[in-house]
């Protein structure tokens, strides 16, 4: 892959890359879609990545599907499909890592601590193997989003990084791999992230601006499934992540909900 990417770059060539873990499903392939636009030749990896999992998360059961994967990449189409396995990517029980700072103590990694750096860590290795001039993350993922931007500007990367729109399912659900996972009776559930993210956004246009009346009533309508657990739901600076008590510029409101056995988390810009 580097001596392709190499080649291709001294051919004048530009690379947008996206990065998955594969299951793939319209959220990724509108990622995709974005990078086609982007750049001469598309390059995609699918890599499970072992490193952001805590032992009992669900690393050994997290769904697969290369077969339906290529086929899909086909439609977009790819040029170049990366599917390295573990030793390629981590040989001889790498020793070095890279771990992001104030940015993953918030939201998600208060609940799961070694994920941001797995995630950073696989990234940066992804962008020295594929070496894109372009690469793009989706909106859902924001804390990711957000922790990748501050990493490529730290490292002093050479890469932009786009972060595209998040794409939901005709119910309002976002798209996630996750989504497998749930039980239809569970639906109603998992919809009432998204429905409170809407009431938000609908509460500050018509001049709410107190985050905590927000929160307290998007806890309300998710906790009334007795089948939820929240794990956080908070208003932030869309840079920093960190909690905001007035909306009085745009913010980002983000969540984590399991539904079930199943974590899903959503987000929504909220503007005044």
């Amino acid at each position: 892959m580097q001596r392709r990417s190499q080649m291709l770059r001294q051919d004048g060539r530009s690379i947008a890359f996206v990065p998955t873990m594969g299951f793939l499903h319209e959220g990724h392939l509108s990622l995709m879609r974005e990078g086609r636009q982007l750049a001469d030749i598309l390059v995609v990896s699918i890599f499970v990545n072992p490193t952001q999992f805590a032992p009992g998360e669900d690393f050994a059961t997290y769904p697969r599907n290369m077969e339906q994967d290529r086929r899909l990449t086909e439609k977009v189409p790819v040029d170049i499909l990366f599917t390295p396995d573990e030793q390629a990517i981590y040989a001889d029980g790498c020793q070095t890592f890279v771990t992001p700072q104030a940015l993953a103590k918030r939201m998600c990694g208060l609940s799961r601590p070694v994920f941001f750096q797995g995630v950073a860590t696989v990234v940066a290795k992804l962008f020295h193997i594929v070496n894109p001039q372009v690469a793009v993350f989706g909106e859902k993922d924001f804390q990711q989003l957000t922790i990748i931007r501050r990493m490529v500007k730290d490292l002093n990367f050479d890469i932009k990084i786009i972060g595209a729109a998040t794409v939901r399912e005709p119910d309002g659900l976002a798209m996630s791999s996750r989504n497998a996972y749930l039980k239809p009776e569970q639906r109603p559930a998992a919809l009432s992230l998204s429905q409170s993210l809407r009431e938000a956004q609908a509460q500050v246009a018509a001049g709410l601006i107190q985050a905590e009346q927000i929160v307290a009533g998007a806890r309300a309508r998710i906790g009334a499934h007795p089948e939820t657990a929240i794990d956080y739901i908070v208003i932030v600076d869309p840079e920093t992540l960190e909690e905001v008590a007035v909306i009085d510029r745009p913010v980002r409101m983000a969540m984590a909900v399991a539904v079930g056995t199943t974590r899903l988390i959503d987000n929504m810009p909220l503007v005044p």
